[in-house]
């Protein structure tokens, strides 16, 4: 059963750093670009990184551009976004999808297959 598990989540206080992870079974991370997105209350899904399956080329979204890097540990089978100078406009839910290939943003993979899961809670205030 292919799936992925979004963790790190937390409390962090605005400047903080978190590191998330998205750990897959049932498939190999590396044969497919790997995306995180995020979803505030009340507001749409933002793109906000990718990491290719073929190169390890990676997309940003301009909000995070600079602060956040995505890479991955195939070992491991586990993607992982490392956040920094976190703001409060970060808080959200993160969550992370497979597809074909990355995709410039808004859109960070073009095409996406299976579905979500719960994500993971970040929330940044003081």
């Amino acid at each position: 059963q292919v799936q992925l598990v979004e963790s790190g989540g937390d409390l962090v206080q605005p400047g903080g750093s978190l590191r998330l992870s998205c750990a897959a079974s049932g498939f190999t991370l590396d044969d497919y670009a790997i995306g995180w997105f995020r979803q505030a209350p009340g507001k749409e899904r933002e793109g906000v990184s990718c990491i290719s399956g073929s190169d390890d080329r990676t997309v940003y979204a301009d909000s995070v551009k600079g602060r956040f890097t995505i890479s991955r540990d195939n070992v491991k089978n586990t993607v992982y976004l490392q956040m920094k100078s976190l703001k409060p406009e970060d808080t959200a839910v993160y969550y992370c999808r497979y597809g074909n290939r990355c995709s410039p943003p808004p859109r960070i993979i073009q095409l996406l297959y299976g579905s979500r899961g719960q994500g993971t809670q970040v929330a940044v205030s003081s």
